[in-house]
């Protein structure tokens, strides 16, 4: 089949396809005429009387074509062919969308879960926290220039830390902090914490040779 034929058919009838589908339908593993034909489908309901020369019809594509679609998608487990019986005891076949319906179940919730850890993560809300106030447009493009620089998030973290135990709540301290650790060559949190192990065994290597100087008895020297 031609997904030229069913756009037609799509521009004809009263069809309904959710945004959210047409944009994720690559996520199902299916092609456009097989994603079409599950939309058709999908607008006759969730329980759908089998009937492929209804479909042909209906789609202007040839039978072969629509038993290819149904056997591919059963296959995917996106339809179910199953036999039922009727309110008046008798058996017909149906297309049940149960399958569908779960798996799109499964990547709604997927979504979700990605949603929150990046909020968990987020470094835009953590700055707009630790500074009290919303960060505009070009604070915004600074911290996507740092993320685009393989500067992880966590270091960013490390130089608002930095910066906010400082009492400096703006992005141009924590971008020189950021820019000076990157000429010394730290990449990560670890290096950071390094640094800072070294500049703190420094400055009490200097007190002590401060306190030394002070105690030295000048008059008692030979």
């Amino acid at each position: 089949m031609k997904s030229s034929k069913l756009l037609e058919f799509l521009k004809k009838g009263n069809v309904s396809i959710p945004l959210y589908l047409i944009q994720n339908y690559k996520k199902l593993n299916i092609s456009l005429e097989e994603f079409l034909f599950l939309m058709y489908l999908y607008n006759l309901g969730d329980k759908v009387l089998f009937d492929p020369k209804r479909y042909s019809n209906d789609l202007n594509v040839n039978n072969k074509d629509i038993m290819n679609y149904i056997s591919n998608l059963s296959d995917k487990n996106l339809i179910t062919v199953k036999t039922l019986k009727t309110e008046k005891g008798l058996l017909e076949e149906y297309i049940l969308l149960d399958g569908f319906y779960d798996k799109l179940s499964i990547f709604m919730m997927e979504e979700i879960n990605d949603t929150d850890s990046k909020k968990e993560s987020d470094i835009y809300e953590l700055i707009q926290k630790e500074f009290g106030r919303t960060i505009g447009t070009i604070e915004i493009e600074i911290i996507n220039a740092w993320l685009e620089n393989n500067i992880s998030e966590d270091l960013i973290k490390e130089a608002l830390k930095e910066a906010v135990l400082n009492g400096v709540f703006n992005l141009k301290y924590i971008d020189k902090i950021l820019y000076e650790w990157g000429k010394d060559g730290i990449k990560t949190v670890k290096d950071v914490e390094e640094r800072r192990a070294k500049r703190k065994k420094k400055k009490e290597e200097k007190e002590d040779i401060d306190i030394d100087i002070v105690d030295w008895d000048w008059f008692d020297e030979d």
